[in-house]
């Protein structure tokens, strides 16, 4: 933390001006065991809404800054934070929607298994470019093989990732798309 904070800080003051003084995001998201936690990311689009007073599209909301911020992983810097707290670990699958849960199927359900991770097997093998079934079949199969020197492979490759910006978005879309279940 104490080495990532003049990025930190930098990036919260560029994101309170781009979002009228909201740098964080907080959400519910389902950890180990499927118990709920409040995520904690920075946040990368703001809150416009149409003239019936309904949220304008994620790619319509996301801010110069925010796309910055995404490209470069930076909105992941906050979840540290989550991982001092012992909702998450470094690596793991990442942590989705709560409404998810009831949709899973038993393989699927896998996943919560572990602690959530700010990276893991899937976002290094494709990230948001990948379809749910490959991202799910990613996670358990992290799951059934986590070790040190896994996690250590995936730190490795989260590194590569970041630095070249693959799979950051579906294609054709600001964020991944919904998951509608089975």
């Amino acid at each position: 933390m104490l080495v990532l904070s003049p990025i930190f800080i930098v990036t919260t003051i560029a994101l309170a001006i781009a979002n009228n003084g909201k740098p964080f995001f907080f959400q519910k998201r389902p950890g180990k065991n499927e118990h709920i936690f409040s995520i904690i990311k920075f946040k990368t689009m703001n809150d416009k809404k149409d003239a019936h007073g309904d949220l304008l599209s994620d790619a319509e909301r996301l801010t110069a800054v925010g796309k910055f911020v995404r490209k470069t992983s930076l909105d992941e810097i906050p979840q540290l934070l989550n991982v001092l707290k012992g909702d998450m670990s470094l690596i793991g699958p990442r942590p989705l929607l709560p409404e998810y849960l009831p949709l899973y199927n038993l393989e699927q359900k896998k996943r919560h298994n572990v602690k959530p991770g700010i990276t893991g097997w899937a976002q290094v093998n494709g990230r948001n470019a990948i379809s749910w079934d490959d991202k799910f079949k990613l996670d358990v199969e992290y799951v059934n093989q986590q070790s040190f020197l896994f996690d250590l492979k995936i730190l490795i490759l989260t590194f590569k990732k970041v630095f070249v910006s693959e799979g950051i978005n579906q294609a054709g879309q600001a964020t991944a798309t919904k998951f509608e279940g089975n």
